[in-house]
C-alpha cells in the first residue's frame, strides 16, 4: 500500500455518516495492553510457574491467538503501529522514545488513529495507563481519539506510588501502580455503563522494575526455585535468571489480579455479553532464552562479559527472535468467538486498526491506506482457508546499539537482515529449530540457499512497499 492519506475531512465524514450506519447496538470494547509480557508468561501457555487465572479465564471463554506478532519488538514503535496500522519506519518512530534525548519526539498529530474514528462514530473513549508516543501537549492522548486520559505520557514509572496525570495535572498516587490504574479504569466503566464505550487499559507491568508488588502477588514466588528454559546455555548466569524470573512472574500476577477486577465488574454490571475484551502486549520477552533477557534490544545474561562490536556494545544483543516479536493475545467476543478456541493464523498489531473498526461497525474511509487487515474472520467459527501467514517486521535500534534489522518470516523459516551490519544476518529453520538456536545463514545446503533467496526477495519487496529509507539509502547490492 501507499502512504497514509487519512485527513480531517475523513474524520468529519465519519462523524456525520457513522451514526446512520450503526443503528444496531454495538459492543463495548475493553482493550487490555500489558508491557513486556512474554508469550510464555501465561498459565495457558503451560509455563510451570505462571499464575494467571484471569487471563486463563479469557482463554477459556474466548479465542487464544497463538501466532500473534508485533512489527517492532520495543515499546514506542510497537504502540505506534498498533494505533495507526503503519510501520514505525513510516512514522519516524523506529526505537523507544527516550525523553532525555528526544523530548519533542512523538506520533505526528496529523496521523489518524482508530481511536479517533471510533470516537467520531459516537463511542465514549478512554485511555488509562501508559502512552509513550510523545510528551508534548500536541501528542496528548486526548488529541488522538480519547475523551478521557489517566496515566503517564512517557514510558517509565514506578511499580508503587507512581506519578500520574489526572485532569491535566501530574501528582503522586499512593498504591501499587496496576491497582491504581485499574481503579480508574473501573470508574470509567461505571460512568459510561449506559453508553457505547471503548476503554484501553495500558499497564506498565510486567516491565522492569518488577518489585515491589502486593503481598498477594509475591506469595508463591518469593521462595520459588523456578525451572529455566535452557540452564545449560554456556556461561548463563542461572542465579540471576532465577531471581528475575521470580520477580517477573510476580509482576505478571499483579496484572492478572487486576484483569480479574475488570472482568468481575463487567459481570456485576451485566455488561459482559455486550463487551468485547481484547488482551495483548506490546512485544514479547526473553528470560535467559538464547542467553539473553529483555526484548528486541536484548541484554546478555552471562557470567562473562561479552565483546563489543563496532555497532553493538558489550552486553547487548539486538534481535528479532520469536520470543521478542510474538505477543500473548486473547479475544473474548461474546456470541462470535468459540469459547476455548485456538487461532493458528498469523496476525499482528497492524491488524487492530481495521479489526476494531469492524467490531464498532465503523466504515474505513475509502481513501485510507493501512498495512493491516481485519482479523474478524479468523475469530469466527469458520476462518478463511486462504489466510496469508507470512509476516514482515523491522527494528532499527539507535540508543544502545546501531542496527537496521528487517525480518521476513513464514511458518517454516525466518530471515533477518541487518542492513547496518550484514555480518549479523540470520536464518532459522523454525520447524526443526523453533528456539532459533542455530543460525543457518552461512549454510551451503541448496534448499536453504534457495529459501534464503526467496525470503530475501519478499523482504525487499515489503521494504519497497513501505518506502523504507534504509533500502533507499543503502541500495540493494549487498
Amino acid at each position: 500500500m501507499n502512504r497514509h492519506t487519512l485527513t480531517a475531512v475523513s474524520l468529519l465524514l465519519v462523524s456525520l455518516v457513522a451514526p446512520a450506519l450503526v443503528a444496531a447496538e454495538r459492543p463495548n470494547i475493553v482493550f487490555i495492553y500489558t508491557d513486556d509480557q512474554a508469550p510464555w508468561a501465561l498459565g495457558a501457555s503451560k509455563h510451570p510457574h505462571a499464575k494467571t487465572p484471569h487471563m486463563d479465564r479469557l482463554v477459556r471463554e474466548g479465542a487464544y491467538l497463538i501466532n500473534s506478532f508485533t512489527t517492532t519488538p520495543v515499546c514506542s514503535p510497537s504502540r505506534a503501529s498498533l494505533m495507526t496500522s503503519r510501520y514505525g519506519s513510516e512514522l519516524g518512530i523506529t526505537d523507544w522514545i527516550n525523553p532525555r534525548r528526544e523530548p519533542n519526539h512523538g506520533l505526528d498529530p496529523k496521523t489518524v488513529t482508530w481511536a479517533e474514528l471510533i470516537q467520531a462514530s459516537g463511542y465514549r473513549t478512554g485511555l488509562v495507563g501508559k502512552w509513550h508516543l510523545g510528551l508534548l501537549d500536541k501528542h496528548h492522548p486526548t488529541k488522538t481519539g480519547f475523551d478521557y486520559f489517566f496515566g503517564f505520557r512517557g514510558g517509565g514509572n514506578r511499580p508503587k506510588d507512581p506519578d500520574l496525570e489526572e485532569d491535566g495535572v501530574v501528582r503522586k498516587f499512593k498504591g501499587f501502580t496496576p491497582d491504581v490504574l485499574t481503579s480508574r479504569a473501573l470508574s470509567f466503566i461505571r460512568r459510561n455503563r449506559s453508553d457505547e464505550f471503548l476503554l484501553c487499559v495500558n499497564y506498565r507491568a510486567p516491565h522492569a522494575r518488577w518489585l515491589p508488588v502486593a503481598d498477594a502477588d509475591w506469595e508463591g514466588f518469593e521462595n520459588l526455585d523456578p525451572k529455566i528454559p535452557n540452564p545449560d546455555y554456556p556461561l548463563l548466569d542461572t542465579k540471576r535468571v532465577k531471581r528475575m524470573t521470580r520477580e517477573y512472574l510476580a509482576s505478571v500476577h499483579s496484572v492478572d489480579r487486576n484483569v480479574g477486577r475488570i472482568l468481575d465488574l463487567l459481570d456485576e454490571l451485566k455488561l459482559a455479553q455486550q463487551t468485547v475484551v481484547i488482551f495483548s502486549s506490546d512485544h514479547g520477552y526473553s528470560m535467559g532464552h538464547n542467553g539473553i533477557w529483555h526484548k528486541g534490544n536484548g541484554h546478555w545474561v552471562l557470567t562473562k562479559k561479552t565483546k563489543a562490536t563496532p555497532n553493538v556494545p558489550s552486553g547487548q544483543r539486538p534481535n528479532m527472535y520469536d520470543l521478542s516479536i510474538r505477543v500473548p493475545t486473547i479475544v473474548r467476543w461474546p456470541n462470535v468467538t468459540k469459547p476455548g478456541s485456538r487461532v493458528t493464523q498469523t496476525v499482528s498489531n497492524l491488524d487492530w486498526f481495521p479489526t476494531l473498526l469492524e467490531l464498532a461497525r465503523v466504515q474505513l474511509p475509502s481513501e485510507s491506506e493501512i498495512r493491516g487487515r481485519s482479523i474478524a474472520s479468523v475469530l469466527k467459527a469458520t476462518p478463511p482457508d486462504d489466510w496469508e501467514n507470512d509476516f514482515y517486521a523491522e527494528y532499527s535500534t539507535h540508543h544502545q546499539s546501531k542496527t537496521h534489522m528487517r525480518m521476513y518470516r513464514t511458518p517454516e523459516w525466518k530471515l533477518v537482515r541487518d542492513f547496518f551490519d550484514p555480518q549479523r544476518d540470520e536464518f532459522y529453520d523454525l520447524t526443526k529449530d523453533p528456539a532459533e538456536r542455530t543460525n543457518l545463514i552461512k549454510s551451503t545446503d541448496a534448499t536453504i540457499l534457495s529459501t534464503i533467496k526467496r525470503l530475501d526477495v519478499q523482504l525487499r519487496r515489503k521494504m519497497k512497499e513501505n518506502n523504507d529509507s534504509v533500502l533507499a539509502s543503502l541500495g540493494e547490492n549487498r
